[in-house]
């Protein structure tokens, strides 16, 4: 029974990456994930073996539930294999940021495939916002930076339409939102939370090198 249903899980998968990659070549120039089959590279012939994926758009709920897609379709690839036979997966992002929400959900489940999979996360051009936990939260030892890619933490930010009570509610869904994305770098780099407090007090976007970036744990090395 749990083999059945885990063949018709990978059946969904795989049928799921199929339509997205069709609607990719249909409308290349609408599709901002981009997904590399390495056969294809080579000049091989093509198969559903990509290990490589890319995000280069704000993180909002429609790109984040096709990345999910295929590391789901990923992971799964790996999970009957021998340790030394999994291949991980090559993300790399390129975002001015986007929704918080939407980014926790994309972190939980890169911090859960990682039980499994590898996730070699590279950062590329920009990396802002809700898209440096995601650049952090990468195999430790494995997270990479491009040398001309520009770094930017600041405080969470939403709306601030409506009455007294509206505001008051946005304004303690906000500082929980901080709290969540503070302890997410906490954990995933070598920044404290006294000193992360202390650089979002600034109420100013905070911009980092690449070499900054390496020597505050959000990357590993220099693309």
């Amino acid at each position: 029974m749990r083999s059945s249903l885990k063949s018709n899980v990978l059946d969904i998968l795989k049928e799921k990456l199929r339509n997205f990659l069709e609607g990719i070549e249909e409308n290349s120039t609408e599709k901002k994930i981009v997904l590399v089959d390495p056969s294809k590279l080579q000049g091989g012939e093509p198969e559903i073996n990509l290990r490589t994926i890319g995000l280069f758009s704000d993180i909002l709920e429609e790109p984040v539930a096709e990345l999910v897609h295929a590391l789901m379709y990923m992971n799964e690839t790996n999970k009957d294999k021998e340790e030394e036979d999994k291949e991980p997966i090559e993300f790399y992002l390129s975002t001015y940021g986007g929704s918080a929400d939407d980014m926790f959900a994309l972190y939980d489940i890169m911090k859960n495939i990682q039980k499994t999979t590898e996730i070699h996360t590279v950062g590329v051009g920009k990396v802002m916002s809700a898209g440096v936990p995601l650049l952090a939260c990468g195999t430790k030892g494995k997270r990479k930076i491009a040398k001309n890619c520009r770094i930017m933490i600041h405080s969470v930010s939403a709306g601030n339409q409506g009455n007294l009570h509206d505001l008051m509610n946005e304004l303690g869904a906000v500082e929980e939102l901080q709290k969540m994305y503070i302890n997410c770098l906490v954990e995933e780099t070598k920044m404290t939370k006294s000193q992360l407090k202390k650089m979002l007090k600034r109420k100013v976007n905070v911009y980092l090198s690449a070499e900054q970036a390496i020597k505050l744990g959000i990357a590993d090395e220099i693309l």
